[in-house]
């Protein structure tokens, strides 16, 4: 077996750090009762398992099954299920990101429970044990389990993560830069698993004999491009040992933003439907104001459920503001003016949503000579004030009374976890 060779130039460093099962994590961090037990996460409207623990894989549950197939297993395994609880996830995740900065001054996030370290330009005479450091603080902050994986290029560090989370002996980090066992595992790696590398493409390289990393890397560069792209050349240049995938550090702003969730229950006035509408779009246009970002235009749209033998009706529409804005009751107001002209009496409605368009900087606002534009004018301040009030207290701390109070066309959330690191009513409570 004849080896991947490195060049001297070549000799960049990169981190993935993974947390285990993250959202299941966040919920043993307050609950150590349920450490080695079967956990489930349900998805919205507590429909079906979207996250479970490596116990509840066990017992032969799979992700995505039904919530209610499994309710008769819950107290024969002593299963705990908990409806997503996104404000508590958020939460820890942005405590997990913030520590990992402490050990590069370059981290890209990658998703909400993984990151890119780069540690190509850092002194580290140990790096097997840097990446323990990293492990134990992260795990003693937070309660979260994390899985590391070192490597030359993002691709292989990758693969290197997967093995310090499988591999019993390497005590959660791999450190993957010697080419004998880099070539090893590229042998054991089937295409499928390859970052970055898709069902349509693993099809196409098995159908040319192609069944695994090592095979892959030994393909001439024409032919990659030609079947692959650029990109596939890219991906299995990283494969080769030979870093091709810059970190990326600033996240780009979106260019349509959506907020849209199926109720817990059907509902039939147009009050409820006017809520839920503004409820989402001060979602949305939190979300625009966090990327610094302006928008111009509106499309709501509602539908009923398809999977009820009932009238069925679905609409859209779509309004342009007066100018760009990210000022909440801009927006609250072209919706309700689209609700009113969509909506029908006599349906049960099962979803409501708005999606955001014609997204700009916020700093490349066009010059209005007649009006003062949203960053300029009161608006802004007033937001200003809000986000910090909400930051301060927690989300939903002063809204807009548009969105309502009670707001019972909420989904279904019947087994949330308290928001323990959010809300100061719902904090842990330690008895002597």
């Amino acid at each position: 077996m004849s080896s991947i060779k490195y060049k001297k130039s070549d000799r960049e460093l990169f981190a993935l750090i993974d947390c285990n099962h993250f959202y299941v994590s966040c919920e043993r961090a307050f609950r150590p009762d349920l450490e080695k037990k079967p956990v489930g996460i349900l998805s919205n409207n507590d429909g079906c398992i979207v996250a479970l623990s490596p116990e509840l894989k066990k017992l032969g549950i799979e992700r995505g099954v039904p919530y209610f197939k499994i309710k008769q297993l819950l107290k024969k395994h002593d299963i705990t299920i908990f409806s997503s609880n996104y404000s508590l996830y958020g939460d820890m995740s942005f405590r997990v990101m913030s520590l990992l900065s402490r050990f590069s001054p370059d981290v890209e996030i990658y998703s909400i429970d993984e990151a890119f370290l780069s540690l190509s330009k850092m002194e580290i005479s140990d790096i097997r044990a840097y990446g323990h450091t990293i492990r134990n603080t992260i795990r003693q902050c937070t309660g979260i389990p994390i899985s590391v994986g070192i490597a030359p290029t993002k691709t292989l560090a990758k693969i290197a993560n997967k093995v310090a989370k499988k591999a019993l002996t390497e005590q959660g980090v791999f450190v993957l830069t010697d080419p004998d066992k880099t070539t090893e595992l590229l042998h054991q790696t089937p295409v499928e698993d390859i970052w970055g590398i898709g069902y349509r493409y693993s099809k196409m390289l098995k159908k040319n004999g192609i069944y695994n990393a090592w095979e892959l890397t030994q393909q001439p560069n024409d032919w990659i491009k030609s079947k692959m792209t650029i990109v596939g050349l890219k991906t299995v240049e990283e494969l080769r040992g030979n870093s091709c995938l810059n970190m990326e550090l600033v996240n780009e702003p979106k260019k349509g933003i959506i907020s849209s969730k199926s109720f817990g229950k059907s509902i039939d006035k147009i009050e409820d439907l006017h809520e839920a509408a503004a409820s989402y779009c001060l979602n949305a246009v939190s979300k625009l104001r966090q990327q610094k970002s302006l928008a111009r235009r509106l499309l709501l749209y509602l539908t009923t459920n398809p999977f009820k033998n009932e009238p069925q009706y679905a609409n859209y529409r779509e309004l342009k503001l007066s100018g760009y804005s990210a000022y909440p009751p801009d927006f609250i107001k072209i919706a309700g003016q689209i609700l009113d002209n969509i909506y029908r009496e006599g349906f049960r409605y099962k979803k409501v949503g708005v999606m955001i368009t014609d997204i700009i900087p916020e700093d490349e606002a066009p010059i209005d000579l007649f009006e003062t534009a949203y960053p300029e004018d009161r608006r802004s301040q007033i937001m200003h004030c809000m986000d910090r009030i909400n930051r301060k207290w927690g989300t939903g701390a002063i809204t807009f009374a548009g969105a309502g109070i009670k707001q019972e066309w909420q989904m279904r959330r019947e087994m949330l976890s308290p928001r323990y690191t959010t809300c100061w009513q719902e904090l842990l409570k330690v008895k002597a």
